[in-house]
C-alpha cells in the first residue's frame, strides 16, 4: 500500500534493535517518528509520512 503525505503508519516489531533502527531510519528519510514504545517485549512505532 502506498501512503500519502500526512498519513500515519503503525509498525510493530519484536526485535529490541528496532528502536535505534527506527530512530535512524526516521532521521535519514526525514519522516516523523511520533511515538516509539515497548510493552511486554513488543515495540510499537507510529510514523508520519512527511513527503
Amino acid at each position: 500500500k502506498e501512503l500519502n503525505v500526512g498519513d500515519i503508519l503503525e509498525m510493530i516489531a519484536t526485535d529490541p534493535g528496532s528502536i535505534p533502527d527506527m530512530q535512524a531510519w526516521a532521521r535519514q528519510t526525514k519522516h516523523e517518528l511520533l511515538e516509539a514504545k515497548e510493552e511486554d517485549s513488543v515495540y510499537r512505532f507510529i510514523i508520519k509520512k512527511t513527503h
